[in-house]
């Protein structure tokens, strides 16, 4: 049976180029939970505006095609 470690290397087996830099109080440029949100966003508002421009294309291919 696997037991809890209370070991909090996160970074234990992950190679040097892939851990980042850690400074005093913690890891150096990983992005906030603000920036996360923030970017939620605009990939949301980005998927829509792309559904829409897709639709609005495919409506008017639609009509030049004289159907």
């Amino acid at each position: 049976m696997r037991r809890f470690s209370s070991d909090l290397d996160l970074t234990g087996g992950a190679p040097v180029r892939a851990r980042p830099s850690v400074g005093e109080w913690g890891p150096d440029q990983v992005p906030t939970t603000a920036q996360k949100k923030r970017l939620r966003i605009w990939v949301s508002i980005a998927l829509v505006a792309a559904t829409t421009a897709i639709g609005v294309l495919m409506y008017v291919f639609y009509k030049l095609l004289g159907y």
